[in-house]
This record gives structure tokens, C-alpha cells and sequence, in this order.
């Protein structure tokens, strides 16, 4: 009986010759998985993280070397590190709420007899004692007081807005000192705006912009001129009797 395979085939051959199949010798395949083996030996595996040093070479993946779609930036679009001079955004939110509450009550009496039983003269530059003729002169009163005071103090402050402001120093440890000025006339009327503070780097926005909130030491000075101003701010009259209280 004829062997249906043969030594250097890999599958079994057909008896009919009319369709013919692919065959592979045992000796490229044995070659192909040696030179598999030999690849995978001197191979190694790559890094995919930007965080660990690669196997191979002293340079480390970063997205200039590793990816595909990275575009640097123009010098122009690129954030530049702040420094003196500098211009940011102040962004103002100030809301406070002050409730104060007091009551005071005090009372006092007091009765008060008194009686005059000697007096004195003057006689050829002398002093000497004076009888009284007529009588002891007495005196006799009576004090009653009382004082009752109630008071209710409720205050609510707000004050938003937007204002740009320069770095005028830079402190060793990094923290910015700023300090801004806006002035607004409309006619007759003038508003005048300040504040200085201390800020972090790291509380600046992308946009160069901070809260209120994040400054330290905020003063803010906002004073009001005009025609509405002089309406209804008190003179100097009625701020002294405010501040002392004589009556």
C-alpha cells in the first residue's frame, strides 16, 4: 500500500491530482520559529508611560519624542512667567453681614439731708464764728434715676467688581505685591477706587486673573465725588456731636 504522506510534507496528500494544495516544508518551518525565537529574544518590551525611564538609551518618553500629534507652541503663545510690572485682573466679591445687639438698664436713689449748724465771718480781717439767729439752715433732697438703653444694629455690605492691578514687588519667597487704581468720572461725579494685597503664584489663573478671596492683607479704598456725595454727607458739625456725644 502506498504512503499518503510524505517526509517533507506537513499534510496529508491526496490521492487526486486534479486540485492541488499548498505545502510547507518541516525545514522552513523549524527555520521560521528559530528565527521567531531569535527575534523575540533581543527584543525587549517598550515603556508606554511617560513617568519611567525607558530600558534602553538615557532619553526619557516625553510627548515631543512619543507623540504623533504633538505641536509646540509659538513663543508668542507660550504663558510667560510673571514679573514685576505686570498687569492682572482683580475679581472683587465682597459680601459681609454685621448684627449687633445690646440692652442696658441701670437705676440709682439717693436721699441727702443736710444741716448748716455753724458759719463763719469776717471781722477786722479775721475769721470768726457767726451764730446763727434764726435757726440751722437745712437742706434735704431726694435722687431718683434710672436709665434704660436698647439698641439693634444690623449691617449688610456688598461690593463687586472687576479691576486690573500691577505687580509692584516680588517678595523672596515668590508672593506677588500688587496694587491697583481705577478712576471714574461721569460729569460732575468721580469714583475713586484702590487696593493693594499680597498674593500666591499658585492662586493666579491661565487667564491672569484671582479672587479677592485669595489676597492676603486686601485693603480696598473706594471714595464717591459730586453733586450726589455732597447730598447726603454729614458736615462738620454734625460729625463732632456724633463723635463725642455732649448731650
Amino acid at each position: 500500500m502506498r504512503n499518503l504522506f510524505s517526509v517533507a510534507s506537513c499534510e496529508p496528500r491526496v490521492a487526486s491530482i486534479s486540485s492541488p494544495r499548498p505545502c510547507f516544508s518541516r525545514d522552513i518551518f523549524f527555520l521560521s520559529l528559530m528565527l521567531g525565537l531569535q527575534c523575540l529574544s533581543q527584543s525587549q518590551a517598550q515603556d508606554g508611560s511617560l513617568f519611567l525611564t525607558p530600558a534602553q538609551g538615557s532619553q526619557r518618553l516625553t510627548l515631543q519624542n512619543s507623540s504623533f500629534i504633538y505641536r509646540e507652541l509659538p513663543p508668542e503663545a507660550r504663558p510667560r512667567e510673571l514679573q514685576a510690572n505686570d498687569i492682572i485682573t482683580v475679581v472683587v466679591d465682597f459680601r459681609s453681614r454685621f448684627l449687633s445687639e445690646g440692652d442696658a438698664e441701670n437705676r440709682k436713689r439717693a436721699n441727702l439731708t443736710a444741716v448748716l449748724s455753724d458759719w463763719i465771718k469776717l471781722d477786722s480781717g479775721a475769721l470768726k464764728p457767726a451764730p446763727q439767729s434764726d435757726g440751722d439752715p437745712t437742706v434735704s433732697g431726694t435722687l431718683n434715676s434710672q436709665f434704660r438703653a436698647q439698641s439693634d444694629v444690623e449691617l449688610r455690605d456688598s461690593l463687586s467688581f472687576r479691576i486690573g492691578a500691577k505687580i509692584v514687588d516680588i517678595r523672596p519667597n515668590g508672593n506677588l505685591v500688587i496694587e491697583g487704581h481705577q478712576t471714574i468720572r461721569n460729569n460732575e461725579e468721580r469714583w475713586r477706587i484702590s487696593l493693594t494685597g499680597v498674593v500666591r503664584r499658585e492662586a493666579i489663573q491661565a487667564d491672569r486673573t484671582v479672587s479677592s478671596d485669595s489676597i492676603y492683607d486686601f485693603n480696598v479704598d473706594k471714595e464717591e465725588l459730586g453733586q450726589v456725595r455732597d447730598g447726603y454727607s454729614r458736615g462738620w458739625l454734625a460729625k463732632w456731636y456724633d463723635r463725642f456725644k455732649p448731650f
